[in-house]
């Protein structure tokens, strides 16, 4: 029994012992825990979304407002970018981010807005007297000639009954002398020798000439006021049905007495009202001027002539059916391309 008790002590003892061993020598201080604190995160700027203005003239036409607006918007979804519609813009009140503004006539100070913005691109729309430089664009009306004239001639004897078409120009006028030659040229790709099933009486001496188109010359110096006597030489005698105006001759007199004979008409403006047998205006087409200029826009580029496409507006569905106005359509889009020629020279 006293050797089992001894036994105890000892093994207690030993116990002891092996705990102590792995504590600190009195006196030696125990080393302090580490605080390890954790970092803060970096908070990144806020990236500024880039953003595109349209500046247009309050008392701009609700249509045509919405045709600019819904052309610029799409641009910026399509960018990523934001969008903005104004009537004005001041140079003190540019947002940060700006990256590009267009701005529609009248002029709303566009050499101002683009001291003011550096690094932002700017494109004036039909704007005169603006010119092209640093961070300024400048998108222009066509002044092309010929092509209008050509484009006329196709449709107006794709329209017209036994290719009875014509033309009124200004006497003595070169642009008009090449506009007359590329608006006959019109017509024969259209129709080739376009012989009338039915000869007016003018025809029948000769029935192997052209006899239409027609065309009458107005001399300079002769009153706006008579212009409609001019007209009546074509319609009466020549029986024209569809006529081109030049457009140095599209005085509101004269398209206001045209539109009361019935006939056709094609112009490069519309007439405000347009006549009931206005079949279509041949004019600049911004809206794809835009669209072509806007990657350069987004990527910095500037200070550049925009050249502005033609295009066909204000059409008249009972003069063109929509099959037709493809055909035109590709026509003006195979000029364009060069890969047709007006023939009226340079």
């Amino acid at each position: 029994m006293r050797a089992k008790f001894i036994l105890l002590v000892l093994m207690i003892a030993t116990l002891l012992s092996a705990c102590g061993s792995g504590t600190a020598a009195a006196g030696t201080p125990s080393p302090a825990p580490t605080s390890t604190s954790t970092p803060r995160p970096v908070q990144s700027p806020t990236p500024v979304i880039p953003l595109a203005i349209l500046i247009v003239p309050a008392n701009m036409d609700q249509a045509t407002s919405n045709l600019y607006q819904k052309t610029v918007y799409d641009l910026t979804q399509q960018s990523g970018m934001h969008f903005q519609v104004l009537n004005a813009l001041t140079p003190k009140d540019l947002p940060p981010g700006v990256k590009v503004v267009m701005a529609l006539p009248p002029d709303p100070g566009i050499a101002a807005l683009a001291a003011a913005a550096p690094h932002a691109q700017f494109l004036a729309v039909d704007i005169p007297n603006i010119t092209a430089g640093g961070n300024i664009s400048v998108l222009a009306a066509n002044t092309s000639v010929d092509i209008p004239a050509f484009l006329a001639g196709y449709t107006a004897a794709m329209i017209t009954n036994d290719y009875q078409i014509g033309m009124i120009l200004p006497q003595g006028n070169s642009d008009a002398q090449k506009a007359m030659t590329a608006f006959k040229n019109g017509m024969i790709f259209y129709c080739g020798l376009c012989r009338p099933f039915l000869y007016p009486n003018f025809c029948i001496t000769n029935v192997l000439t052209y006899c239409y188109p027609q065309f009458v010359q107005i001399p300079p110096s002769e009153d706006p006021s008579r212009y409609g006597g001019y007209a009546n030489s074509l319609i009466n005698t020549y029986s024209v049905n569809t006529i081109y105006v030049y457009p140095d001759l599209a005085v509101k007199s004269l398209m206001d007495y045209l539109g009361t004979t019935g006939v056709d008409l094609i112009g490069l403006s519309t007439p405000k009202p347009a006549p009931g047998g206005w079949v279509m205006t041949i004019r600049s087409d911004e809206i794809k001027a835009i669209q072509n200029a806007w990657p350069d826009l987004v990527a910095g580029k500037g200070g550049e002539s925009v050249p502005s496409p033609l295009g066909i507006w204000d059409i008249n569905p009972t003069n063109l059916s929509p099959g037709r106005q493809r055909l035109v359509q590709q026509t003006l889009d195979d000029l364009t391309a060069g890969r047709i020629s007006t023939g009226a020279g340079q």
